[in-house]
């Protein structure tokens, strides 16, 4: 009879994984040039990947020319000043990449800024005077510890909210401001002194939600309240969500404006926010099966709206007494909806031989997730469904400035919610536009976003702008341009990619783009297209004269440009 019953429980299971439409998985033609952990998606479409470990090394891939991250190209970028394992991360509103701190490495107390134009590190370390010295004493001999263990978030001004464990000792936070690359002290949390093992979600109202460690207190930071914002203490949360060894799972905004977060043993917990400063309400949520939990985890909102789990075994306490975190990785989508998870399969058979935290996700442009375990070879997951109306940006508008960039209105253009979390060990969300270019001939190009009005989430009806730069090479001619946020593209517009002169400029090659210009208006108004553009580069003047019997567009930036005699 336990023969029979053990085959009934795994025919059933089979029954029951069988009957689900889950996603599919395909793994990267191209390996990556070293084990990657923390991925960041860059606002040109391009993905920024650290080396696995205390390493230094980072890698980029760029999608293929039909826009395809499994048949991308891995390249090396610049190494980082210092090395660093579990450390905050977040891409800033000018495209740069910031990393504060590190669990493990020499980074430990300091930051550094990436430049991903220039392909270079600089190193921002905040002044001593903001740390405490009675904490910053190693917690090991290879570990000179001040950030660890530190969510961190964007904030409405572009600022960087960072909290530490080290230098906190009485709950304190610290913002850097990367347009004037400075430090300053943020506000005190309201209910402990620290966020370690925390995770951190944005709300509509730009208000972020913590549960504090290692209890049910939960607090929100209100920016609009102080000089530096405040935290406020909010309601306490029915459930215990941090396991025995401290640990918590990710946490994510969802398309009905709830909270919802993971935890390290078997519980999560739905929070209910007001829309203002008044404490919200929280419910649990579903039981994660099976026993498992997310202890250190990541998981990722999907474009159909359901949130993509690693799950692995309880954490426990080996013979040494130290924490230990079994394998392995088990995948399950949650729905929102139906409050309840399915279980789906892994990138290479039911399950990931690895510890659920060494995985990583990440929402990509195309409405996939690419994931990670530690290794060179990863996977995207595609899923079932069709994407949230909810969650799909919409162009009102675009138009050319005068440094060349272009400017584009539109709503929705910041997502759902932050896109792919873990927690305190990594950031990497994405809810910042992206503009997507497609010719008649199904190749996709990324422009480079940068200078987002908004850094929140939800912003419904609101409108929102985004400036961009074209691709330098991108060819004259007609297009079709999205935004996209988390992976929603908005329904195209027509957008046409100007012919550039440059009368100053006398390069051999002229394709009539931004880097091989045309000399000549005449070479620019007989390569446009009817009802094109052509921009001119000036200050210039040419004393040409001609007939233009065509409809078109003629801008100039950077100074004025004098055509005729």
């Amino acid at each position: 009879m336990k023969l029979f019953g053990s085959f009934v429980l795994l025919l059933a299971l089979i029954v029951v994984r069988g009957a689900i439409a889950a996603g599919t998985w395909t793994s990267l033609s191209q390996s990556a040039p070293g084990s990657v952990s923390l991925m960041l998606l860059l606002p040109d479409g391009t993905v920024m990947a650290a080396e696995a470990g205390t390493g230094k090394r980072w890698f980029k891939l760029t999608p293929d020319a039909l826009g395809s991250y499994v048949n991308g190209t891995w390249t090396t970028l610049a190494s980082m000043q210092d090395t660093r394992l579990y450390y905050s991360s977040a891409v800033l509103r000018d495209g740069r990449v910031f990393v504060a701190g590190g669990e493990y490495g020499s980074g430990g107390a300091k930051a550094e800024i990436y430049d991903p134009l220039a392909d270079t590190w600089t190193q921002i370390n905040p002044p001593a005077s903001l740390l405490d010295p009675t904490r910053m004493s190693p917690i090991s001999t290879s570990q000179n510890q001040a950030f660890v263990d530190s969510p961190c978030k964007i904030l409405p001004n572009g600022n960087v909210l960072v909290a530490p464990v080290f230098p906190s000792v009485t709950g304190g936070t610290l913002i850097y401001n990367p347009a004037a690359n400075t430090w300053y002290a943020g506000p005190t949390l309201s209910g402990v002194t620290d966020q370690d093992e925390a995770s951190w979600v944005k709300l509509p109202d730009d208000s972020i939600l913590t549960v504090d460690p290692f209890g049910t207190n939960s607090e929100r930071y209100i920016s609009s309240l102080g000089p530096v914002g405040t935290w406020i203490t909010d309601t306490n949360v029915p459930v215990s969500l941090y396991d025995t060894n401290a640990e918590l799972g990710a946490a994510f905004l969802l398309p009905d404006g709830r909270a919802f977060f993971l935890g390290g043993v078997s519980q999560t917990a739905l929070y209910t926010p007001t829309g203002n400063t008044n404490v919200g309400t929280w419910a649990a949520g579903a039981i994660i099966p099976g026993g498992l939990g997310a202890p250190d985890a990541p998981a990722a909102m999907m474009v159909n709206g359901n949130i993509l789990c690693a799950f692995g075994p309880l954490t426990y306490l080996g013979s040494d007494g130290k924490p230990v975190f079994p394998k392995p990785t088990s995948f399950y989508e949650y729905n929102y909806v139906a409050n309840s998870f399915v279980p789906v399969s892994g990138p290479t058979g039911p399950t990931d031989d690895i510890e659920p935290y060494k995985t990583i996700m990440l929402d990509l442009p195309d409405g996939t997730v690419l994931y990670s375990h530690s290794s060179s070879q990863l996977y995207v997951y595609r899923p079932t469904g069709a994407p949230l109306a909810a969650g799909k940006p919409a162009i009102t508008r675009i138009s050319l400035n005068l440094d060349a960039s272009w400017h584009l209105t539109g709503t929705g253009l910041n997502g759902i919610s932050a896109g792919a979390a873990y927690g305190d060990d990594a950031q990497m969300d994405s809810n910042y536009p992206l503009v997507r270019l497609s010719d008649a001939s199904g190749n996709v190009s990324y422009a480079r976003t940068f200078n987002w009005s908004s850094t929140g989430v939800m912003t419904g009806n609101k409108p929102v702008t985004t400036e961009f730069f074209l691709n330098p090479s991108l060819f004259p001619g007609w297009y079709s341009l999205a935004a996209v946020a988390n992976g929603i593209s908005s329904d195209p517009v027509s957008f046409y990619g100007p012919v550039w002169v440059d009368f100053n400029a006398f390069v051999p090659l002229m394709f009539g783009t931004y880097i091989f210009p045309y000399h000549t208006a005449a070479q620019g108004t007989g390569a446009v297209d009817p009802g094109g553009t052509i921009v001119f580069k000036g200050p210039a003047s040419s004393k040409e004269t001609m007939t233009i019997a065509k409809a078109m567009t003629l801008r100039a930036v950077g100074g004025a440009v004098t055509i005729g005699r």
